[in-house]
């Protein structure tokens, strides 16, 4: 999860190599509980004058899976690039689904527009958002606790709903089959299925394969 100040180091690079970037806005306001501070590389790309694409989904937060809703926003430099990008867009769209579900978007459309919802749901982002963070803290201090191998600060460091351990194939694979914990073979969990009454289970399971299965 880069800095503000990587941001800018990116953008830099972007800017050097002539590059037109796409950022993928999947779950604004689970990474940090903020809205503006997740989409801060968006605004800071956009104000330095970049033309760049944004996939930006609803699916996460505000619980819309079902809907698929979600949006494409192409920024560009002038008019005349907008419009021909338009005409490109919609074309793309007629050939692949033409005429997709609007009952996710109707939804969201409600949000945007009432004051008194928007608060609402930018509150209840803040609140999940508080609740994954604080399970990093108990997971790290569990770890900690157990006096488990290995440096685990990344799991404090790194934002949004899921966290990539470090943890190896045969390590996850002792953790699936053992304890039932259940994480992809990469390494990367879920903080989001992390509450009170699993973050010991989950610790045991990383503490027990660090151990027993431990790197070469």
């Amino acid at each position: 999860d880069p800095t503000k100040e990587q941001w800018k180091e990116i953008l830099g690079v972007c800017k050097s190599k002539s590059l037109l970037p796409f950022i993928d806005l999947a779950y604004q306001g689970f990474a940090t509980g903020s809205f503006d501070d997740d989409s801060y590389a968006v605004r800071l790309f956009a104000a330095e004058g970049m033309q760049f694409l944004v996939a930006e989904s609803f699916a996460k937060n505000a619980g819309l899976y079902g809907e698929r809703i979600g949006a494409i926003h192409v920024v560009c430099q002038d008019a005349a690039t907008a419009s021909n990008v338009l005409s490109n867009v919609r074309k793309r769209n007629r050939m692949m689904f033409s005429t997709p579900p609007c009952h996710g978007a109707h939804i969201m459309s409600k949000i945007f527009k009432n004051p008194k919802y928007m608060e609402e749901w930018k509150e209840e982002i803040k609140k999940v958002s508080g609740r994954i963070q604080q399970m990093r803290k108990v997971l790290f201090d569990e770890l900690a606790r157990l006096k488990t191998p290995g440096s685990w600060e990344h799991i404090l460091s790194q934002i949004g709903m899921f966290s990539y351990t470090g943890l190896t194939q045969e390590q996850c694979e002792l953790m699936i089959e053992k304890h039932h914990v259940y994480l992809l073979k990469n390494g990367r969990v879920s903080m989001a299925g992390i509450n009170q009454n699993n973050v010991k289970q989950v610790a045991n399971a990383i503490h027990d394969a660090v151990t027993t299965k431990p790197k070469p």
